[in-house]
């Protein structure tokens, strides 16, 4: 597929994304998920002369439009191809070891979405695809045609919370063996035919949690998030700042955990009389509850509505 430079999305939260993270101190910033850019250009804006912002994302399109869109900030911003969970090791080739902040914005861009033939809506009828790597094996129509009927019916359960995974699967695997599906549209309304219509969620298509699982499954986006995570953590230096946004509640209970983790990592039984694990708070939590969009926001950008914001400070003396 050719890169898509009209690739443009409109970035969440953005004044609290640079309220937390305060690109006027300077130094290296990343951005892990750098999408058309919108996050990665206000930053750019904000910081001193003699900074500089990494940006990673693995879909081409994206890395094309971001490119052109920070064109202005000339060597001051780099793009790397890649996935943030890689972080270290792509940072590790650009001859960086620690950094100063790192956002996270662990959405699909919007031109993902409204792009048809990505196959990530089940509004557009399209490729059954769903992949952000362009380049990558894994299609979510391999899954769908290919992947046992106990392991799809962990995925919709495991990644969309869905309700009647096993229904759903086992419908559909005995649906492949006949005709296996290979566009979106196919797929969604065979989703919800399996589910009775008054049982289906008022004022959400029947197939909304599956296709997230599926979307998350053919990315990866779950799986390696932790550790990924500890990466960035690691790699912010005395008084960095991680941003991270979600958009589904698998995210961010994963981000809670981490981020309270960091905070206080003793593991020491709590009726002790001292502390002998040794373990030390790695920095502070700065959104003790998440940070949502506002009525202003929701009404310009109704995909703001599910992002949450949660921020952690690396402490000051490490």
């Amino acid at each position: 597929m050719e890169p898509n430079t009209s690739f443009h999305h409109t970035p969440v939260l953005l004044s609290e994304v640079i309220s937390l993270m305060e690109p006027q101190r300077g130094g290296i910033f990343v951005d892990g998920t750098l999408g058309g850019g919108g996050h990665a250009e206000a930053l750019l804006a904000r910081m001193p002369q003699d900074s500089r912002l990494i940006g990673i994302d693995r879909d081409p399109a994206a890395l094309a439009a971001a490119r052109a869109r920070l064109a202005p900030f000339g060597e001051r911003f780099t793009a790397i191809r890649g996935n943030f969970f890689d972080m270290r090791r792509l940072l590790a080739q650009q001859g960086v070891s620690g950094v100063d902040g790192i956002l996270l914005d662990l959405g699909v861009s919007s031109p993902q979405i409204d792009e048809a033939e990505r196959g990530f809506s089940y509004h557009a009828d399209a490729p059954l695809d769903m992949r952000m790597d362009t380049d990558a094996p894994l299609t979510a129509a391999i899954a769908v045609n290919t992947l046992p009927e106990a392991e799809l019916a962990r995925i919709f359960f495991a990644y969309g919370e869905e309700r009647y995974a096993r229904r759903i699967a086992k419908r559909i695997c005995e649906r492949r063996t006949q005709t296996p599906f290979a566009r979106t549209t196919e797929l969604a309304q065979y989703i919800a035919a399996c589910i009775p219509y008054k049982l289906q969620e008022k004022g959400q298509h029947p197939a909304r949690r599956c296709f997230q699982a599926l979307r998350v499954y053919v990315n990866g986006e779950l799986d390696g998030l932790p550790s990924a995570l500890d990466d960035a953590c690691a790699l912010l230096r005395p008084g960095g700042r991680l941003a991270v946004i979600s958009f589904h509640s698998l995210e961010d209970r994963i981000a809670k955990l981490r981020f309270r983790n960091w905070e206080n990592p003793c593991d020491c039984d709590p009726r002790a009389p001292m502390c002998t694990c040794g373990k030390t708070p790695q920095g502070r939590i700065l959104t003790k509850k998440p940070i949502t969009a506002g009525g202003e926001e929701l009404a310009a950008n109704s995909r703001a509505s599910c992002a949450k914001l949660r921020a952690f400070a690396r402490k000051c003396e490490v």
